[in-house]
């Protein structure tokens, strides 16, 4: 029911928002698509519903919070670059690490949660991914909660905040790479010269977007971009259009994901050779 809005919302995101280079262009230009998004799933449940609990509960935990958490991290991202200051970099170094702190609060305030959310646990996800009105919650929900009942459980709003802090810390310390002297050249010698990528480069974008769609780096808030660029780093290669290659992985007529399968097939033959 939601699938087809939230392919769009990503698709969006990829090819109109995150190779934008200005910060302020791109904060923007995410904050529409990100509301544009919730206000066609808000339709949607307005207009459908939810069949049973457990839907319900897979859309307040796993498909709301993804433009949820977008919008609250470019509405805060706009926010930094809208205060910082405008001149000496000691100074904007300065308000970034403060930003920094006021992270590091949010996460302490709301341990208990992120510990429930990041350890994959389920047995209260009735009470925090759904719209019945009970008065005694395990944690303290979150004002949105109460000014949109029909589209709000009592957490889910709470959790697409936290998948945003954790993208909004990574582009905070971007921020202060760049504009502490010596970074790049700090990080250049962390490369790893002699972990060269020989395959193909239409590969290494099919295993990145796999990542990306397991949702197992940074608990599922990291971008295609955050780990092409991580991948490019580690293996020294420079990967362009990686959405155009994706879209031509797509377009395969058979099997679309070869390499994935081709990794499988040489895994399982290693490991008989291993029990021979």
């Amino acid at each position: 029911m939601f699938t087809t809005e939230i392919h769009n919302f990503h698709q969006l995101l990829n090819t109109q928002v995150l190779g934008l280079i200005d910060p302020l262009k791109k904060a923007n230009s995410g904050i529409d698509i990100a509301n544009d998004s919730l206000s066609k799933l808000k339709e949607i449940v307005e207009k459908e519903d939810f069949e049973n609990v457990p839907e319900e509960i897979n859309f307040f935990k796993n498909i709301k919070p993804c433009p949820m958490s977008y919008l609250i991290y470019f509405s805060e991202m706009r926010s930094c670059e809208s205060r910082k200051p405008k001149a000496g970099k000691r100074f904007q170094i300065h308000f970034f690490e403060k930003e920094l702190r006021k992270i590091n609060k949010f996460f302490y305030r709301n341990n208990d949660f992120v510990q429930y959310m990041e350890q994959g646990h389920s047995y209260m996800d009735h009470q925090l991914f759904t719209r019945n009105h009970r008065k005694n919650f395990p944690f303290t929900p979150t004002i949105n909660y109460y000014q949109y009942p029909e589209f709000s459980s009592s957490h889910d709003m709470l959790w697409a905040k936290i998948q945003a802090m954790y993208r909004l810390i990574h582009y905070i310390r971007e921020a202060i790479e760049s504009l502490k002297p010596g970074t790049v050249e700090t990080f250049s010698t962390h490369k790893h010269p002699i972990l060269l990528w020989s395959g193909s480069k239409t590969a290494l974008v099919e295993l990145i977007y796999a990542l990306f769609a397991a949702g197992d780096l940074n608990h599922g808030t990291a971008e295609i971009s955050t780990i092409t660029h991580a991948f490019e780093d580690f293996f020294n290669i420079k990967l362009d259009n990686n959405y155009k290659t994706y879209s031509e992985i797509k377009a395969r007529k058979s099997t679309r994901a070869k390499y994935l399968e081709a990794l499988i097939v040489a895994l399982e033959a290693k490991m008989n050779k291993d029990d021979e």
